[in-house]
């Protein structure tokens, strides 16, 4: 097949008319050419073990400079396939280094000197002299026979310079992969260096600095990505949606209060989900601060603890959720916007974070989310004892009477409109019988 506007054509009839069509094709069949039977012919000079009259297959090579790249790019492990691709560089640099030290050994005659290929009766033994001699050159180790002869002092030294430029090449090589390997854990991970170089700076003692090494190391152990909207931020709306959803939405779906919900609220909410962990005996929240978030428990069990930080109140487990009673506005809540309760993290927990201006984006859109969600927060303020009914009714009956004093002041509005209509309609009408009068009278006139 072929692209066609980034889109893969695999028509038989067009894929043939485009190949036929391109600029590699006369290349392609230059290089299939059965050239090999050209030694058929009469008077042609033969070199067994040399066949030098298939060199037109190596007009394929830009055709497999091609396939590397797409495999490179499409490949889950391109790290790993760039260093299988400098292996097999490396081999067969020195299969094509031994090729040409064969030729040359059978040019000047086999045996007739320490450095050349030694005459066997063994076509094995003959390569993999040949190889092995190559393999020393190549790799600049020196242990090899002198050269006797003009043309094997400049071969050994050719062989050297290739070799300098090979060094150079895997250097470089590994050195883009080891980098690549560095940039791809920073972009996923946090660097802890800078933490670690921060504390040591400012004297802080070694056991917070433990944690903080403890927690680099739980989330690169566990694959913990806490730098997902930085990742993806340059990909469209709608294919970060569907990545989010891809990756977040069974988890998601786990939450009690969720499972009721239509599936385009929940792709609205995945996109505001912000991934958090939290470490061993960390307080998530603290009973009387202003609450900001709103938490969900993806993994990991967290505590209700007592103002003594100690004792359990309660255990939270995976698929509850909490903070969201300080980001509603629930009437009669007599906590307000402040925090309700102690939360610890009991070992490492995962959970996701949704910011109050992200929550109020999405409980806009969709009002029966918002219902559903008012009504669990209310039920749970009622078993706390931190909401006042009295207050709350006061609130629905102020609600209720602005309500309907919006109604009246729309029906008032509505009233006066229509006046002014009218009162302009009879304005219109008064001035255009004038202008017929004036036109009257200056037809008299």
């Amino acid at each position: 097949g072929f692209l066609e506007d980034g889109i893969l054509v695999q028509d038989v009839s067009r894929t043939r008319r485009r190949y036929l069509g391109s600029r590699t094709f006369p290349w392609d069949v230059m290089a299939v050419l059965p050239t090999e039977l050209l030694c058929l012919l009469p008077g042609v000079p033969r070199v067994p073990g040399v066949p030098a009259a298939r060199a037109n297959r190596c007009l394929r090579l830009p055709r497999l400079f091609e396939a590397f790249d797409r495999c490179e790019t499409r490949t889950g492990w391109p790290n790993v396939f760039r260093v299988a691709k400098l292996m097999l560089y490396l081999l067969l640099g020195i299969h094509w280094h031994g090729c040409l030290y064969f030729a040359l050994s059978a040019r000047l005659g086999l045996g007739v000197d320490p450095w050349v290929c030694p005459s066997s009766t063994r076509l094995l033994r003959r390569y993999l002299h040949s190889f092995y001699f190559s393999t020393l050159v190549l790799a600049t180790v020196g242990d090899t026979p002198a050269p006797q002869r003009e043309e094997e002092f400049l071969f050994v030294t050719a062989g050297f310079l290739l070799a300098v430029l090979g060094f150079a090449t895997i250097t470089g090589n590994i050195s883009t992969v080891i980098v690549n390997l560095s940039a791809a854990d920073a972009a996923f991970y946090p660097d802890p260096g800078p933490v670690r170089r921060y504390l040591r700076a400012r004297g802080v003692g070694g056991r917070l600095a433990g944690r903080v090494v403890r927690w680099h190391q739980h989330l690169r152990a566990q694959r913990k990505l806490p730098a997902e909207r930085e990742v993806l931020q340059h990909l469209p709306q709608g294919l970060r949606a569907e990545v989010a959803a891809s990756v977040h939405l069974a988890a998601l779906r786990r939450v009690g209060l969720f499972r009721s919900w239509e599936h385009g609220v929940l792709r609205q909410l995945v996109l505001r989900l912000r991934p958090q962990v939290f470490g061993p005996g960390e307080f998530v929240c603290r009973r009387g601060d202003v609450g900001r978030e709103m938490y969900f428990i993806r993994e990991g069990l967290l505590a209700v603890v007592a103002e003594d930080g100690i004792t359990q109140l309660a255990v939270l487990g995976e698929g509850l959720y909490f903070g969201e009673i300080s980001l509603i506005n629930i009437k009669g809540n007599m906590a307000g916007n402040r925090r309700t309760a102690n939360i610890l993290s009991i070992g490492y927990s995962d959970l996701f974070c949704l910011g109050k201006e992200d929550l109020a984006e999405v409980l806009a859109e969709f009002p029966c989310a918002r219902a559903a969600m008012e009504a669990k927060g209310r039920e749970l303020l009622l078993r706390m004892g931190q909401l006042d009914t009295g207050a709350e009714a006061a609130a629905m009956a102020a609600e209720a009477e602005a309500e309907r004093r919006l109604q009246g002041l729309e029906e008032a509005l509505e009233g006066l409109q229509t006046r002014a209509a009218r009162l302009l309609a009879q304005l219109e009408a008064s001035a255009l019988r004038m202008a017929l009068r004036v036109q009257r009278l200056e037809g008299r006139l």
